[in-house]
C-alpha cells in the first residue's frame, strides 16, 4: 500500500492505495483559509500538520491491517505558499497562501531588480509567487523576517513534520522565483533580487525521491512499518498530472479545482510570461509542464451558492435544466474574476462582472454563467499556451468540478473535441502523491509508473448545439473585457 497525502487550501485528503491505484481507504479533514484584510490568504502550517495527523490517527484506528502494509508514502501540496521557520524549525507566522494578493507592489519592484525573471524562473511577478512575499515580509515584519532560518512550502513542511528532514523539488519549488526552473537550481541572482540567499533555501531533489524516512515514534503511532520513505512530492497540479499518466509530451489535463488549470506537458522549456503562463518542471522525468491559472473555478461556484444559499446539487440541477430547455441563451454574461486575472492578462487586482442581469435570473442562470465563464477563460489559456506551439494531443479533465458533466461538456464542446474523464479524477493529486510515495520506495520505475494512464470512466464528445450557443457568448464575453475597461 503507499499513501498520498494532499495538503489542499480547503482541506487535507490522504489516500490509501494499491500499486493499480485503487484506493482502499480514505480520510480528510476540512481548512478554513483567514482573511485579516482585504486581498490576504493566509492558513498557519501547524493547521496542515494537525490535520494530516487527523488524517492519519483515522486511518490507523479504522484500517490497522493496510497502514501495516504501507511502503511509500508522497505529498501534493497547494502551490506557492510562503511558510517562514526558525531554526527550530517553527513555523514564525501563518503561511501567505498562492491567492493572497498584498505584495503587488513588490512584483513591480522584483521585476525592476530581475527585469528577466520570468524568463528564467518560468513566472511573470504576481502576488502569489513566493518572492514578492519575501520582499513584502522584508518591508512589512521585518522582525519576522529577521528571525526566518528557512523559507519553504506547504507541503514541504508536513514533509519536514514527517521525517525531520528539510527539501523541496522543483515543481514546487519553480514557483519561488528563485530557481533556475531549466537548470532545477537555486539561482544567486533571483535569491538576492528577492532579498534572499540560497543558503537559506531546502535543498532540491526530485520529485520521486525519499525526502527522508517516516520518524520512528510516527510510524509507531500510525503502525506504520519503520523505516517507511516519504517521497520529495510535487505541487498540486503536477501531482494531480501524474496521478492520472499526463507525464509525456503531448499529454495535458484541465484541473477544475478552487483554481483552475490547464496543464500540458512539455519536452523543452518554453517558458510564457508575458501571457501570464507558469512553466515548471513536472514532476516526471525529463519534462516541463506549461500551465495556464484560472484563479477562482470552484471559488466561483462557492460564491454563487453562498449568495444563492442553496446547496451544489441544486445549483447543478438548474443549470441542466436551464440547457434541456433551452434557456441558457437567457442567463447573464459572467466575467469570474473574483480573485483577479492571471493568465494571459496578469492583472491581480482585476475583478469580476456580470452583464445581462434581470428580474427573471435566477440561480441556475447564475450557476451557467459561472461555469461558463471558467470555461471561457480555459479556452483564452489555451490559445495563449498555442502561441509557443503546445497542442494538447490527449485531454482529462479532473478535480472536484470535473464531477459536474455539464461543466466538461460546456469544454468538450468549446473545444470542439472529446475529453476523458478519468477513474480517480476527483482525487488525482492524491493518487499522484501515492504514485511518488511508490518510485521512493524503489518498488516502481519512475517514467512508467508516472505515465500510466487510468481506465476512462466516460468520454464528453462535444454538443454541436451547445458549441454554437458556447462561441457566440465566448466573443459577447471578449467584448465585454474589453468594453469594461477601467472598470475591470
Amino acid at each position: 500500500m503507499y499513501l498520498g497525502i494532499d495538503i489542499g487550501t480547503s482541506g487535507v485528503k490522504v489516500v490509501v492505495a494499491d500499486a493499480d491505484d485503487h484506493i482502499h481507504a480514505s480520510a480528510s479533514y476540512r481548512l478554513e483559509v483567514s482573511r485579516p484584510h482585504s486581498g490576504w490568504s493566509e492558513q498557519h502550517p501547524d493547521d496542515w500538520w494537525t490535520a494530516t495527523q487527523g488524517c492519519f490517527d483515522e486511518l490507523a484506528r479504522q484500517h490497522p491491517g493496510l497502514m501495516a502494509q504501507v511502503r511509500g508514502i508522497g505529498l501534493s501540496g497547494q502551490m506557492l505558499g510562503a511558510v517562514v521557520v526558525n531554526d527550530q524549525d517553527r513555523a514564525l507566522r501563518s503561511g501567505i497562501l498562492w491567492n493572497d494578493g498584498r505584495a503587488l507592489e513588490e512584483c513591480s519592484e522584483l521585476l525592476r531588480r530581475a527585469p528577466d525573471i520570468g524568463h528564467r524562473s518560468g513566472c511573470t511577478p504576481d502576488p502569489g509567487f513566493t518572492a514578492p512575499k519575501l520582499l513584502w515580509l522584508a518591508k512589512h515584519e521585518p522582525e519576522v523576517f529577521a528571525k526566518t532560518d528557512c523559507v519553504m512550502l506547504p507541503k514541504d513542511f508536513v514533509r519536514l513534520r514527517l521525517t525531520g528532514q528539510r527539501a523541496t523539488e522543483p515543481s514546487d519549488g519553480c514557483g519561488m522565483l528563485v530557481m533556475e526552473t531549466e537548470s532545477r537550481r537555486w539561482s544567486d541572482e533571483l535569491c538576492t533580487a528577492a532579498g534572499w540567499s540560497a543558503d537559506r533555501l531546502p535543498p532540491i531533489i526530485d520529485s520521486w525521491a525519499s525526502g527522508g524516512d517516516l520518524l520512528p515514534d510516527l510510524a509507531a503511532r500510525w503502525k506504520i512499518p519503520a523505516g517507511t520513505p516519504v517521497a520529495a512530492g510535487a505541487g498540486d497540479n503536477m501531482a494531480a498530472s501524474v496521478g492520472v499518466g499526463v507525464a509525456r509530451p503531448g499529454d495535458a489535463i484541465i484541473t477544475i479545482g478552487t483554481s483552475g488549470v490547464v496543464c500540458i506537458v512539455d519536452s523543452q522549456y518554453r517558458p510564457l510570461p508575458d501571457k501570464a503562463v507558469l512553466t515548471h518542471a513536472h514532476a516526471a522525468p525529463d519534462a516541463f509542464l506549461s500551465m495556464g491559472c484560472v484563479m477562482a473555478a470552484t471559488a466561483s461556484v462557492d460564491w454563487v451558492l453562498g449568495i444563492g444559499g442553496k446547496s451544489l446539487s441544486t445549483m447543478a440541477g438548474e443549470a441542466d435544466r436551464l440547457w434541456t430547455e433551452g434557456r441558457a441563451a437567457e442567463a447573464p454574461v459572467m466575467l469570474p474574476f473574483l480573485n483577479g486575472i492571471r493568465t494571459p492578462h496578469n492583472r491581480p487586482a482585476t475583478r469580476g462582472l456580470l452583464a445581462g442581469l434581470s428580474l427573471s435570473t435566477d440561480l441556475g442562470m447564475l450557476g451557467w454563467a459561472v461555469m461558463e465563464g471558467v470555461s471561457f477563460q480555459f479556452i483564452e489559456c489555451l490559445e495563449a499556451q498555442a502561441e509557443v506551439g503546445l497542442k494538447p494531443e490527449n485531454l482529462q479533465i479532473v478535480g472536484g468540478g470535473a464531477q459536474n458533466r455539464l461543466w466538461c461538456q460546456m469544454i468538450a464542446s468549446l473545444l470542439d473535441r472529446p475529453v476523458d474523464l478519468p477513474s480517480g479524477r476527483d482525487v488525482a493529486a492524491s493518487l499522484g502523491a501515492a504514485r511518488l510515495g511508490r518510485v521512493a520506495a524503489g518498488d516502481a520505475e519512475a517514467a512508467a509508473c508516472l505515465s500510466a494512464k487510468p481506465a476512462s470512466e466516460a468520454t464528453i464528445a462535444p454538443d454541436a448545439g451547445m458549441r454554437d450557443l458556447l462561441l457566440g457568448r465566448y466573443e459577447r464575453y471578449l467584448a465585454f473585457q474589453r468594453e469594461a475597461g477601467e472598470l475591470l
